[in-house]
């Protein structure tokens, strides 16, 4: 007989399976590199943070980038990869937040903003401070545009599977 405790229980363990599993796909995504630690392992993140909600996609976007800065030797150095480990949890996080408020649209072009220019905007001072030998300005110019791009590749993707995957389930 299902109780409400064991019932309760049902949800998290799949809830963390499904989390595991998207931890594992960014683990491919961030085989799939644009530049450095630039990656395809933030869909599994953005589309965590729609299915299974904010938090669960924050976990898994952080996770997927440690992975990806991982596998790339962490060019910009530890420190500067777990701040972007934050980060990128904070964009998935809110990614699925503004998706619940104002729709696909509005989230999509937030996240996108938010995870291509002002990450790169954010790696400015960022890098000044640790001291990396490439920082400041020169980074920023070279990391906006492979940064926005894989933004709106994973952003993208995330969104469209999301919306295959409800359309099925419902």
């Amino acid at each position: 007989m299902k109780t409400w405790e064991t019932l309760y229980d049902t949800k998290n363990i799949t809830k963390l399976t499904y989390c595991g599993m998207l931890i594992g796909l960014s683990a491919i995504g961030s085989m799939i590199k644009i530049s450095g630690s630039i990656a395809f392992d933030s869909m599994p993140g953005f589309f965590a943070a729609l299915f299974l909600g904010p938090w669960a996609g924050a976990v898994v976007a952080g996770l997927g980038h440690l992975l990806t800065a991982l596998t790339s030797g962490f060019p910009l150095t530890l420190p500067m990869h777990l701040v972007l480990v934050l980060e990128m949890g904070l964009f998935a996080y809110l990614f699925g937040i503004i998706y619940r408020k104002r729709g696909s649209i509005v989230a999509s072009i937030v996240a996108i903003i938010l995870n291509g220019p002002v990450a790169s905007l954010f790696a400015v001072p960022m890098s000044i401070v640790l001291g990396l030998p490439f920082s400041g300005w020169p980074l920023f110019s070279v990391v906006i545009l492979p940064l926005t791009l894989a933004s709106i590749g994973n952003v993208v993707l995330a969104l469209s599977v999301f919306k295959v995957i409800n359309k099925r389930i419902r």
